[in-house]
């Protein structure tokens, strides 16, 4: 049966992967696969080897008909991240459009996403909840924080090492000072942090020591 299957993979610690995705990894055709150095890794922790193809955000609009048609000749697909449960930020919405337009099955298998345990871990209300994701990198950026400014609901967003203070100090002057935020990094791997307080705070913190690896951020909504 023509298929594609959505595939979690691990945040950090690569035991956090389900006895089900294992399977279907091994069972299926070909791996897509956003950087086959780390899916590769992966592959050789449970030691067997799969065909992959390169499928990130540079060309994904550039293969996904020719993905199509493999899938409708009877190839069985599935697609990982490098990290985490596909198209969310990351790649796979679009293939899995076209999947359904084509009628094509698609299933995606539970497991692994950053922000769950990031939000559950925070403190902060999580029976409702905002997930924005990475904010945008330069057009945009503060129409997107000042449409948030009255969102009562927990606020999650994804951002870099590189970019993270530039983004708090926005936050400082668009949410004010008083908002909480937890920043949760290392999610599962040996040196995972939860850095929490006021926006303010949290800047003077990170403002002394060198940041390391994707973060997470926590934003409380208004009161």
């Amino acid at each position: 049966m023509s298929k594609l299957f959505l595939v979690p993979t691990p945040i950090g610690n690569l035991e956090d992967i389900t006895f089900r995705a294992l399977r279907v990894l091994k069972e299926v055709d070909i791996v897509l696969v956003e950087d086959t150095r780390i899916t590769k890794k992966l592959f050789n922790h449970y030691r067997f080897n799969k065909k992959t193809i390169a499928y990130h955000s540079f060309n994904e609009h550039k293969i996904y008909a020719q993905i199509i048609k493999k899938i409708k000749k009877g190839e069985v697909f599935a697609i990982v991240s490098d990290a985490g449960t596909p198209s969310i930020s990351d790649p796979g919405f679009l293939l899995v459009r076209e999947c359904i337009k084509h009628k094509i099955q698609v299933e995606c298998l539970p497991g692994a996403t950053a922000f769950v345990p990031a939000l559950v871990n925070s403190g902060i209300s999580c029976d409702r909840f905002v997930f924005e994701g990475f904010l945008p990198t330069r057009k945009g950026r503060n129409k997107r924080l000042n449409e948030l400014v009255d969102e009562k609901r927990t606020m999650i967003f994804y951002e870099s090492p590189h970019r993270i203070l530039k983004t708090l100090d926005q936050f400082l002057i668009i949410f004010g000072s008083q908002r909480h935020i937890v920043i949760s990094r290392e999610i599962s791997k040996i040196y995972e942090e939860n850095i929490r307080g006021r926006i303010d705070e949290v800047i003077l913190h990170l403002s002394k020591v060198k940041i390391k690896g994707e973060l997470v951020i926590i934003v409380s909504g208004k009161k």
